[in-house]
């Protein structure tokens, strides 16, 4: 099956900023969304306590930035998305919880320009699993690492597979039932054809493992509830 191509992507977070404007409509399809969101933000505040520039990749509607700014006040926050109306809204949201600067920056991860060194957080809130193979996997995260100040994090809460296929299965039976539960089949259906057709998840063990041969020192599991997790590194 073909994936959806980036413009594809764009074009639907274009259409559905309202809904992400509010995690309880935009994340419903994610297990646990507020736990990985408070636990990455707490964490990277323990790891990164004077932090005073944060990037949030994918950033929509600017909920992790959002939540970020309630740990550490003030931050320098410079948001990234392929959708204009979700930046737009982002940099309203955003603008009004902080003193300091906040630059918006339309593209995609993997192509727009940022300084080296210049982050001592970076959020990634549910956007990697649009990373299609290895060399896209490896070159990705490298430029996330290069970002980062030394000490900095990488915070990642996001959908992902299993490891060994059987478990894999079952955990996509199991978010389908979840699924259902909230808006039956064909609700179901629906959240399952589009991850099919958009995303490309993987492991969080391989996520890890890339994590350190990119050259992170320390990685972290913070949550992990079927085919979702929140982690992060250290460089």
């Amino acid at each position: 099956m073909n994936k959806s191509t980036v413009t594809e992507i764009k074009e639907r977070f274009d259409n559905d900023v309202e809904r992400f404007s509010n995690l309880e409509t935009g994340q419903v399809a994610t297990i646990d969304a507020e736990i990985s969101l408070e636990l990455l933000t707490e964490a990277a505040k323990r790891i990164v306590p004077n932090a005073k520039n944060v990037l949030d990749i994918g950033c929509g509607a600017g909920n992790y930035s959002l939540k970020m700014l309630t740990k550490i006040p003030n931050l320098n926050c410079t948001l990234v998305d392929l959708s204009k109306p979700m930046l737009d809204k982002a940099e309203e949201r955003v603008s009004a919880e902080t003193n300091n600067s906040v630059e918006t920056i339309q593209g995609d991860i993997r192509e727009v320009d940022l300084k080296e060194n210049s982050f001592d957080i970076i959020l990634a809130g549910a956007v990697l699993h649009h990373l299609r193979d290895d060399k896209d996997w490896e070159t990705t995260f490298q430029k996330l690492y290069q970002l980062l100040k030394p000490g900095g994090c990488l915070m990642i809460s996001d959908l992902i597979t299993q490891e060994i296929d059987d478990v894999n299965k079952f955990t996509w039976e199991r978010y389908g039932d979840y699924l259902e539960k909230i808006g039956g089949k064909e609700y179901r259906q629906k959240v399952l054809a589009y991850i099919d057709k958009e995303d490309s998840p993987r492991s969080m063990t391989y996520q890890l493992e890339l994590m350190k041969k990119v050259g992170f020192r320390k990685t972290e599991i913070l949550h992990k509830n079927m085919c979702f997790g929140a982690f992060g590194g250290v460089k």
